[in-house]
């Protein structure tokens, strides 16, 4: 679908203007005043776009990951189709670990092929490569060259935890029973596993940032399946060092949690720009808890579902809930394949008029 065809905006620049300032998305990560607050939409490239299903027939979403300009295409649809004020380049939170050596696929989710699970499964791992997914850095060079001046270009990664569970587990399964008695049995070798991810992570977020990206999200889905005292022992060091070295760097941190509320205290401790949650929690109460951190969501996904009154009634009473200022208005969590395009035009529609 070309940006002439209906619904489908095209994409323009700003000549002479200030690429920075111009960026509500960073305004409101910094928690200066903006003129109404930024939204942009998790997974908002993807399987809801029409444009994106028919993109789909000719290629896997492995191959749309994996080449740099596929993904710059996909990346832009969302943007031609809605006035949001980020752009998130496509990728996998898998993208980076070939890197060091992870073969893995989609099923649909990642299935990793050899899990880590013993001292001969880690050793089989190596340093980096030189170059970290040399296509996610090359596609963000190409859709920061395409984007409107005051539109947001997000990069992103998984968190080491989220990471490991697909690593050790080898997919996504409920509540991880494999991954969680590899901590309690292996923590050792999780502890070098982790560092490791950790690692690479940073490196691979500040690459990102040097491409072009103007901050990243950290996604840690899986973490609820601690107890807070586990995520503090095997956890908590391993990201709090991934988030420090990244904004050393000077990097802006979104930090996501999925449905962890006995650990939002302890996230909210990290140091990171934005704390992004999931729709269990009361955004409201915790942007008061904690008034010095800027805070992303929080629209429970399937509320789209219902259709755009419900979702302009959904979003009307968070933006009451919630003060515009160092807010970001986001779902809870990725955006659903059925979603109705009228849904997501009513959420974006409904921020913009809040201040007309």
């Amino acid at each position: 679908m070309t940006s002439e065809q209906k619904g489908v905006r095209p994409l323009f620049h700003e000549k002479g203007s200030d690429p920075i300032s111009r960026k509500p998305l960073l305004e409101a990560m910094a928690q200066r005043p903006t003129a109404r607050r930024p939204v942009w939409i998790m997974r908002q490239a993807g399987r809801y776009l029409p444009e994106y299903r028919q993109f789909r027939k000719d290629h896997s979403f492995k191959d749309l990951a994996g080449n740099a300009e596929l993904a710059t295409e996909v990346t832009l649809m969302p943007i031609r189709r809605f006035p949001l004020d980020a752009a998130i380049v496509f990728a996998d939170i898998m993208s980076p670990l070939p890197a060091i050596g992870v073969d893995f696929d989609f099923d649909p989710g990642p299935v990793v092929a050899n899990p880590i699970r013993t001292q001969a499964d880690l050793d089989r791992l190596h340093e980096p490569d030189a170059d970290v997914a040399p296509e996610v850095i090359t596609a963000l060079s190409l859709v920061h060259a395409e984007l409107p001046s005051s539109t947001a270009l997000l990069g992103f990664c998984g968190a080491p935890w989220t990471l490991a569970a697909y690593l050790v587990e080898g997919r996504g399964v409920k509540d991880f029973p494999t991954l969680r008695a590899f901590a309690a049995g292996e923590p050792e070798l999780l502890d070098k596993l982790l560092g490791m991810l950790s690692d690479l992570m940073a490196d691979y977020l500040i690459a990102q940032h040097a491409a072009g990206a103007d901050a990243v999200q950290i996604f840690d889905s899986w973490a609820g399946v601690l107890s807070l005292g586990d995520w503090q022992r095997l956890i908590e060091p391993h990201l709090k060092r991934l988030l420090e070295r990244v904004g050393e760097a000077g990097v802006p941190r979104i930090l996501f949690l999925q449905n962890a509320p006995h650990l939002v205290d302890a996230y909210a401790a990290l140091p990171a720009e934005v704390l992004a949650t999931d729709w269990r929690l009361d955004l409201g109460e915790l942007q008061r808890r904690y008034p010095d951190r800027a805070v992303q969501g929080n629209i429970d996904p399937a509320v789209l579902l219902a259709g755009p009154d419900a979702t302009r009634a959904a979003t009307a009473s968070l933006l009451a809930h919630v003060d515009a200022l160092g807010h970001v208005v986001n779902l809870g969590h990725g955006i659903l394949p059925t979603t109705p395009i009228a849904s997501v035009e009513a959420l974006i529609e409904t921020v913009q008029e809040e201040n007309r």
